[in-house]
């Protein structure tokens, strides 16, 4: 039974859109949610918490944060919010207070994708068009992962640099998946901050970084039972 009074919104990571969620948004509305995808500029890590707070504002009752990748880092500063009854990690970074993206990256050796990112000429990161598949989203079909690669948005050095103040999951019921095929996250770091959050629900797939593109069936399963027990 879907909780009428709850929206979900689903925040993109680094080189995204809200267009990531194509597959997961039919079926979670398809369950009776109001869900909502932001577009976050990923110019810095506080242009992004001010752009997703706008949207919780928006919202009438309380709110489900789900964030991927990036933006794991996003939900866990604006989790705060009033609004925000728990959280979901996508294979998403999950930092504690005073941590930073790029401090978690330095835990271990740069994954694969990590040789794919470049500057363009104004110091803007993308990832290389003809690597993104293999490093993004191995087990997409090409056209998928060829839309993906072209539609990409650069990011800014700064969401590397950019600290945690308090992060919400330590007051708030937090969830996470583990891509255990990752080649943008290390596994071993995504596993290590699962734990590090005490997720109520942890859940490994045998998938690469984009797991809500390519698994969306159970990435679905595992936002319902969280907004279910919220």
């Amino acid at each position: 039974m879907a909780n009428k009074d709850l929206t979900i919104i689903l925040v993109h990571g680094a080189w995204g859109d809200g267009s990531h969620w194509r597959h997961v948004i039919p079926a979670l509305t398809k369950a009776g949610y109001r869900v909502r995808a932001v577009q976050n500029p990923l110019t810095s890590l506080q242009d992004d918490v001010n752009r997703t707070l706008d949207l919780i504002d928006a919202q009438d009752g309380n709110v489900l944060l789900v964030g991927h990748s990036y933006g794991g880092a996003v939900i866990t500063n604006a989790g705060n919010h009033e609004k925000v009854v728990g959280l979901v990690y996508i294979a998403a970074f999950a930092p504690d207070e005073g941590e930073n993206v790029g401090g978690i990256f330095a835990r271990r050796q740069p994954p694969l994708g990590a040789g794919s990112i470049y500057p363009d000429a104004k110091g803007l990161l993308w990832i290389k068009y003809d690597e993104f598949h293999k490093s993004f989203c191995e087990d997409l079909d090409a056209e998928e992962a060829l839309v993906m690669a072209l539609a990409q948005k650069p990011i800014s050095p700064k969401i590397f640099s950019d600290q945690t103040t308090e992060p919400a999951w330590k007051t708030k019921p937090s969830w996470y998946q583990v891509s255990d095929r990752d080649n943008m996250i290390p596994p071993e770091t995504q596993k290590e901050m699962a734990a590090h959050i005490n997720a109520k629900g942890i859940i490994h797939l045998d998938t690469g970084h984009a797991s809500m593109a390519s698994h969306p069936v159970e990435i679905t399963a595992l936002i319902l039972e969280a907004a279910q027990s919220v």
